[in-house]
């Protein structure tokens, strides 16, 4: 939009844009705009849910106490005033509130993202030859294996050491990270993921019961065969140190909530398999010891990190990244715990507040009785609130004389739409 808006403001009143340029100046934001023309937005009025949004951010912000992790040094350098939200609906709509542009690591919120790959690598039935599914009902960091003698899921440490063992096997660290990178760049629509050396540093220097799990899984042969587990150590330690905005994660959210696909570039990322379980595992396990109390109350896939982040998804909806650094004794945000409850309280995104004869609650889904207007070729003046264009600005690519390149134009652009 920022090269549509360029353009329009250097062309002279009275010239017109041709076919060419007019796709130059949108074909970033095709995906979006598509859905503008075709009035499909999920959250039609966006500017509404967007203020709600606010509103939540505001009140959470007013909670206290929690400690900022403290067992990684480069962690406790974090302020525990630090609060942001980010959003990112499926179709590209975006909102965020508070410190939203502040790098931070991962660190547990990687886990489920690096179990999607593998599972869109290598398929569900091989990763779970050598992780379970199920909650384990014990800290994250426990030294235990199922009967099986697996880990239990893949969002304790266990389970996610085992699986960034599969991923790329055969590659040496630094490919292996090059790869990953790579996912996660095409998952954030390529926008910001970065690398904390030194939180990298500091996880390998404090990381004792990590080789302590490590050097267990080991002996129980949880491994694929030839694995070596200390470089796989160093690689855990490498992804936990992943760095994102709220921004860039929320769309990494929003890709999870758009069955694999970036809502940003439009491309596929994940098979809908590697997403739905990926969404499954994270709605049992994704809370720490808090798994179950937040499916209870929230009823939506989540996975937390001691960064204080808290990754959210509303499969078909959106993706939304909660970031505040002091935790609560279950090792998460404490006001993004409260942000999430206050959400699901507002709007009816809890997985069964949709049965019959439920308590009302906001549906951001619905507009007028969930009626979607389809778009009409010379329906120009809701194009232009769509796009949020002025008046001026939006006559220059309608065409007021029925000339046939600007027409042209307009139902090219609804052509494509059709065959996304």
């Amino acid at each position: 939009m920022d090269m549509l808006r360029l353009t329009l403001q250097t062309t002279s009143d009275g010239v017109m844009l041709d076919k060419d340029l007019f796709k130059k100046c949108v074909q970033s934001n095709i995906v979006l705009l598509t859905q503008a023309f075709r009035r499909k937005f999920v959250i039609p009025d966006f500017m509404s849910f967007a203020s709600h949004i606010d509103d939540l951010y505001e009140s959470a912000k007013t909670q206290s106490g929690g400690k900022v992790a403290d067992y990684i040094p480069q962690l406790a350098k974090f302020s525990p005033d630090l609060w942001g939200v980010s959003v990112c609906t499926v179709d590209g709509q975006r909102h965020s509130v508070g410190d939203t542009k502040v790098p931070f690591c991962l660190q547990s919120c990687v886990k489920p993202l690096k179990y999607a790959i593998a599972v869109n690598d290598l398929g569900t039935e091989y990763v779970h030859r050598y992780v379970g599914k199920e909650p384990s009902g014990l800290r994250f960091n426990k030294l235990f294996l199922n009967e099986d003698d697996k880990p239990h899921n893949p969002m304790v440490n266990a389970g996610a050491i085992v699986v960034t063992s599969l991923i790329k096997q055969g590659a040496n660290n630094a490919e292996k990270f090059d790869y990953v990178m790579q996912f996660m760049n095409k998952m954030a629509g390529n926008e910001y993921v970065g690398f904390s050396n030194a939180t990298f540093q500091s996880e390998r220097e404090s990381g004792d019961r990590n080789f302590a799990i490590g050097y267990y899984l080991k002996e129980k042969k949880c491994f694929p065969e030839g694995t070596d587990m200390v470089a796989i150590l160093d690689f855990y330690f490498q992804l936990c140190s992943i760095e994102v905005t709220c921004e860039s994660a929320s769309v990494m959210a929003a890709t999870l909530a758009n069955g694999g696909f970036c809502p940003i570039t439009g491309e596929r990322v994940l098979s809908p398999e590697a997403v739905r379980n990926t969404l499954s595992l994270m709605h049992s396990c994704g809370m720490y010891d808090f798994s179950g109390q937040f499916a209870f109350h929230v009823g939506l896939p989540a996975k937390s990190g001691v960064a204080g982040g808290i990754i959210l998804v509303v499969p078909n909806v959106m993706g939304m990244m909660c970031w505040s650094p002091p935790l609560d004794k279950m090792g998460n945000s404490v006001k993004g715990i409260h942000f999430c409850h206050d959400l699901v309280g507002l709007c009816n995104f809890h997985n069964y507040d949709n049965l019959r004869h439920f308590a009302k609650k906001l549906d951001p889904r619905r507009e007028g009785g969930d009626q979607r207007h389809s778009f009409g070729p010379l329906d120009y003046e809701t194009l232009q609130h769509e796009l949020a264009l002025k008046e001026t600005v939006w006559k220059k690519v309608s065409p007021e004389s029925n000339e046939d390149i600007s027409t042209t134009v307009v139902y090219r652009m609804e052509s494509q739409g059709e065959q996304n």
